[in-house]
């Protein structure tokens, strides 16, 4: 079973996410598109923040080694790499590339949890604000910096079987991608497998899976950590909650989201959330989702949309099929079921996996 998600967060004079300076002046992340001006938070400074989160909660973080000349192309930095060990290595995937001649210590993981560019619903020029450093200098110095007030849209989508499921050496991806794990690393899995994880089958390879109770632990983490989202850059000046403003999340079989278009932006009305949509979908993939739809709604975050939305809904929310709460409710409520077990049957690939015993 996969996770679909759609997260909102509303930006007010913030500039979470900076991007390439300019002399003096620091710049906000932006695209261009049909040419407007539309801000955005990549998902690498997102993923760091949900990271971050993590490790707010008590999980160990994966340690990250810097390798290379300080200038140069030949510089990089790698984690630890350990997904066994690390629940961010597991979750969030990395690729540490060996010496050239040695691929046998190369290893990467796709990212079971997968989260788009989070771009402003319509288009919005940021701010720039001038200031000035004058205190205890008698030559003043000069300094400039972007802001900007949009709500920002991404989807998302956790691969839930694949969430502490390792192949084994010799066993090759789909996609013909390296091993997840290289030889040193599938002594530590066999080191696991003593320890409580099992050999299966995953995906027609040889894997290693580690103890359904870890495997919940580690996804309820993540939800648990988006529950209280927060970073970003220049907060002492324009401080903001990162906290999603609105959340979706729907259970679905496949690696599908149901929910791309069910929230976007009108020019110059801002953010759509559109009921009506999300209707038609769930009815388009009858059967290959699974009830409830959790929605997650900040008290106060867009009222208008809101009773717009419950009107789009009335049905499903009055028999069940969807629920509205706040966001950090939703959020922490599906990390409780997941450990205490009720949502066990997520964790397996319904068609092929090999269940975990």
């Amino acid at each position: 079973m996969y996770l679909a998600g759609k997260m909102v967060l509303a930006v007010e004079a913030g500039a979470p996410n900076n991007g390439r300076g300019e002399e003096t002046t620091a710049r906000v992340k932006f695209a261009r598109i049909r040419g407007q001006v539309y801000p955005y938070i990549s998902a690498q400074a997102a993923r760091r923040w949900v990271r971050d989160g993590m490790v707010e909660l008590g999980s160990l973080p994966s340690p990250v080694t810097r390798v290379g000349k300080a200038q140069g192309k030949a510089q990089k930095a790698n984690t630890a790499a350990d997904p066994v060990r690390y629940a961010d290595d597991d979750l969030f995937g990395y690729m540490r590339a060996g010496a050239k001649k040695d691929d046998a210590a190369t290893t990467l993981r796709d990212s079971p949890f997968m989260l788009g560019t989070l771009m402003s619903v319509e288009p919005a020029q940021p701010t720039q604000d001038f200031g000035v450093m004058s205190r205890g200098v008698e030559e003043p110095v000069l300094h400039g910096h972007e802001f900007y007030t949009a709500d920002l849209a991404a989807p998302f989508l956790l691969d839930l079987p694949r969430i502490g499921t390792f192949t084994l050496p010799g066993a090759v991806g789909a996609g013909g991608r390296p091993n997840y794990l290289t030889e040193e690393q599938a002594l530590q899995a066999a080191e696991a497998v003593a320890a409580g994880a099992a050999v299966i089958q995953f995906r027609d390879q040889a894997a290693v899976r580690l103890p359904l109770e870890e495997r919940r632990r580690r996804a309820a983490l993540l939800l648990e950590a988006l529950a209280q989202l927060s970073g970003g850059a220049k907060k002492a000046l324009h401080y903001g909650d990162r906290v999603p403003a609105l959340v979706m999340l729907v259970p679905f079989k496949g690696g599908i989201n149901p929910l791309a278009h069910c929230v976007d932006g009108v020019e110059g009305r801002g953010l759509r959330v559109r009921g009506e949509v999300l209707r038609a979908e769930l009815d388009a993939w009858a059967g290959e989702w699974e009830a409830p739809v959790r929605v997650g709604w900040r008290p106060g975050f867009r009222d208008d949309l809101l009773e717009e939305f419950r009107r789009a809904c009335a049905g499903e929310l009055a028999d069940g099929r969807m629920v509205i709460d706040h966001p950090r409710t939703v959020l922490r409520a599906l990390a409780a079921e997941l450990r205490e077990g009720k949502l066990d049957g997520w964790f397996d690939d319904p068609q092929r996996d090999e269940p975990q015993r």
